[in-house]
Parts: structure tokens; C-alpha cells; sequence
């Protein structure tokens, strides 16, 4: 007798086997470049080598370890390598950051090891020890990095940030440092104040409604920038908006519509082009009151004094800068939108300027 056995096979779609993760999170423009470019769609695979991109866009992918990229408006990354392992130990993951600002959380499945994850910018290699940082690359290929913290305002961890001329390695809260470029050291880590409600706000694809206004308890402790203790200056913790009687609150400022982490980078980076005296001189010879000194989250101005002269530069829509001498009194009102930010140096004096920026 003769038996006969029928069976089914079972195929699974061409691209499964490839798929490491997804698109998760989508919003305006933006595209996947495989052989063709194709216009990114939520839940869409992602696949090794794959080149995304946005435009006038934000999304997010999610990959198959649970790690998280969020890339806002005109940001590139090239999806270098992605091999998945049943060994952790033997899985890796590299990542090659073009423009643009991105967030990282690492995942937390344990399927592909932290140390076989790398991110390179033009200017520098990233080691990842850590779970969450964001990363901005500007036109020039200079990189910021910030390290950010848990919920609870721990340390996520460390990362660890190389060139060819030094490593530096970020390891509390908010720190952060910059590459120029990948033949120079990176700058010393400083700490910058911020907050991940902040960050959250613009990095989040949906920006939720405001629904509720600061207290000034609350506006008073976003004004410090710069939380500069590996510096050691004690001068810097002071908050220069407490004299300040405008109501004016982090509510008042539209992050979304600033190139807010450009700032940033070009604030750390001349931090770190200052002497220590030059610092100190800052802080001691020249009194602001209505913003604080480097970047203020809530007025959007970078106020900067170097010797004999300070520089007052916001980035609103339009820019504009102000050098002015950082020995006489000055009264610098910035209009804008209805919104109006008063910075008095030394005291204010008799010289009153008025800057009207267009919307």
C-alpha cells in the first residue's frame, strides 16, 4: 500500500527575515530611502541600510530590541548595520547620524548588547553605556551630545563620546559636549539646566495642548542654563531672574518654532573657547538681570561677556545679536509677538534700546 502525506509550507513575507523594526510614531513629511525612496508610513518595516529621512516631518522607529530614535524636522540617519543574535553578546547595531536632532533610548530587552551599539556623526563616535541622550548635527557637521536622565532624575547610565584626538565620557543629568570636528578633542562636559518635560516638548511628534501655566516657583527654576559644577563656579548657580518683575514663563516661548539644540551646541562650544578667568570676569565685573548668562531656556537669549564686551544674541524666527560694553548701564528691550523680554546691565543707566523682531 501506497500512503500518500500532504503537506502546507509555510512562507513567511520576503521581508520579515529583514525587518528590524518599524516606524511607530509619524508626523508631516518624511521618506525611507531603500533602492528607491519611499514615502515612510506608520507601522512600515525597517530594514539594514535603510536611509531615513524627514523633511517638514518628525517620526520615530521603534527597533525589534525595544530601542527608541525619535528625529525631528530635516534629520538623516543611515541605518549602517543591524545584526540580531539570539546571543546578545553577538548582536550589534550601528547607526550613522547625517543632521539633524535626534533622541536615543536604548532598549531594555537585553537583545542586542549596549556596548555593540555605536552612533557616528562627521565629527565623532558615540558609545552607548547609557539609555536615553539626544544627539544634534548642524550644517557645519559639529555634534552635540547631551546624556539625559531617568524619570526620576537619575543617571540613565554613561555614554561615552570619541575622536580621533580624545574621548570624554558624560555620566550625570544633562551633561553635555560638543565635536567640531573629529580631528579635535571634544569640549570639557558641562551641565546644562534643563528639564525632560523640556526636552519632551520638543522632541515629541504630537506637541501636547497647554492646558496649564507655570507657577513662578516654577518659572524661577528654569532660568539657570548653565548648571556649570565641573567648572566650579558657584557664580553661575545664581538666578538672575529673581530681581526680574516681568510675567514672563517658559509658556510664553514656542520651543517647537527654535532651533532650540543648535543654541545649545554653539553656547557649549564657546563656553569652552573661555579662559577660567574670563569666566570669573563674567560673573563678577558685569551684573545682568532679566536673563541668565549662556543660553536661558524662557527669554531665548545667549548672553555672552568676554573683557570689555557683552553680546546679547536671540535666535527667534530672526536673529538678532547686540555687542555692547560690559562696563556701562544698559536697558536691551527684545519685542516679539506681543511678547516683550527687558535685560538690564549694570543697573539699567540711561541708554535705552528697543529690538522689534519680526514674526
Amino acid at each position: 500500500m501506497v500512503l500518500f502525506v500532504s503537506f502546507k509550507m509555510m512562507v513567511a513575507p520576503l521581508w520579515a527575515a529583514d525587518n528590524i523594526g518599524n516606524i511607530t510614531e509619524l508626523k508631516g513629511s518624511a521618506r525611507v530611502v531603500r533602492d528607491t525612496p519611499q514615502e515612510a508610513a506608520l507601522e512600515a518595516p525597517i530594514l539594514s541600510y535603510d536611509n531615513v529621512e524627514t523633511s517638514n516631518g518628525r517620526m520615530a522607529i521603534t527597533f525589534i530590541d525595544d530601542t527608541l530614535i525619535r528625529l525631528t524636522e530635516h534629520s538623516q540617519v543611515l541605518i549602517d548595520e543591524f545584526v540580531f543574535d539570539p546571543d546578545p553578546e553577538k548582536s550589534k547595531m550601528a547607526l550613522n547620524f547625517a543632521k539633524g536632532t535626534a533622541r536615543f533610548v536604548t532598549g531594555k530587552l537585553n537583545k542586542v548588547s549596549k556596548k555593540n551599539i555605536k552612533i557616528r556623526t562627521n565629527s565623532a563616535i558615540v558609545g552607548i553605556r547609557g539609555t536615553d541622550f539626544t544627539i544634534t548635527v548642524d550644517e557645519l557637521g559639529r555634534s552635540l551630545v547631551i546624556l539625559l536622565p531617568n524619570p526620576d532624575g537619575t543617571s540613565s547610565g554613561e555614554i561615552t563620546v570619541e575622536t580621533a584626538m580624545g574621548l570624554v565620557v558624560l555620566n550625570k543629568p544633562f551633561e553635555s559636549t560638543v565635536t567640531n570636528v573629529f580631528e579635535q578633542a571634544p569640549t570639557k562636559p558641562v551641565i546644562l539646566d534643563l528639564t525632560l518635560d523640556l526636552i519632551d516638548n520638543m522632541l515629541i511628534v504630537n506637541p501636547p495642548e497647554r492646558t496649564q501655566a507655570l507657577s513662578d516657583d516654577t518659572s524661577t527654576q528654569a532660568s539657570n542654563v548653565l548648571d556649570v559644577d565641573l567648572l566650579e563656579f558657584d557664580e553661575l548657580e545664581k538666578d538672575y531672574l529673581a530681581e526680574d518683575d516681568l510675567e514672563f514663563t517658559e509658556l510664553d516661548v514656542n520651543f517647537l518654532d527654535v532651533n532650540f539644540f543648535e543654541d545649545m551646541l554653539k553656547v557649549v562650544d564657546e563656553l569652552d573657547k573661555l579662559s577660567d578667568d574670563e569666566l570669573n570676569q563674567q560673573k563678577t565685573v558685569t551684573r545682568v538681570v532679566g536673563t541668565a548668562y549662556g543660553q536661558d531656556t524662557t527669554t531665548q537669549i545667549i548672553t555672552l561677556v568676554q573683557g570689555e564686551l557683552i553680546s546679547l544674541t536671540r535666535s527667534v524666527e530672526q536673529s538678532v545679536k547686540v555687542d555692547l560694553d560690559s562696563g556701562q548701564g544698559y536697558t536691551v528691550i527684545f519685542i516679539q509677538n506681543g511678547i516683550s523680554n527687558t535685560v538690564k546691565i549694570n543697573g539699567g543707566g540711561d541708554s535705552v534700546i528697543k529690538i522689534t523682531q519680526g514674526s
